[in-house]
């Protein structure tokens, strides 16, 4: 089964917090974890605000990078193709969406996800919308 993961949703898998469970066990259920190539750069990001934040340490931060990288080793990464902008495009006029979000829903559907997983409620919802199965986290 291939399982596309948002930023919001992924990220759940190295800081824990509410729906960390259900994205490891998404995780594990896979066969092939599936990520928009804009999940990485906003990943990092996230840690980088919880190291200026002092919530993780330099340490930690760099091991949170490595667990990250290396679990992307064998993902599907989608980059941003014609197709994706399409799709994009479309879903952004079908729901109200920020411009990322719809980036994330447009490499899922390039992408022919079996479960698209995220955070975001408006996401979810086009998502849905789109013929995804949906996993709220």
């Amino acid at each position: 089964m291939r399982v596309f993961f948002d930023s919001s949703a992924f990220a759940k898998r190295y800081v824990r917090e509410e729906g960390t469970d259900v994205v490891s066990l998404w995780c594990d259920q896979a066969a092939e974890l599936c990520l928009s190539g804009i999940a990485l750069a906003e990943i990092v990001s996230a840690f980088c605000r919880l190291l200026r934040e002092n919530r993780v340490s330099p340490i930690q931060y760099r091991d949170l990078k490595t667990m990250l990288m290396a679990d992307i080793c064998d993902a599907s990464i989608c980059d941003l193709t014609p197709e994706v902008i399409r799709y994009s495009i479309a879903a952004l006029e079908n729901n109200v969406l920020r411009g990322m979000d719809a980036i994330h829903l447009g490499s899922a559907l390039a992408l022919n996800a079996d479960v698209f997983v995220s955070a975001d409620a408006r996401q979810c919802a086009a998502a849905a919308q789109a013929g995804l199965r949906v996993v709220q986290v």
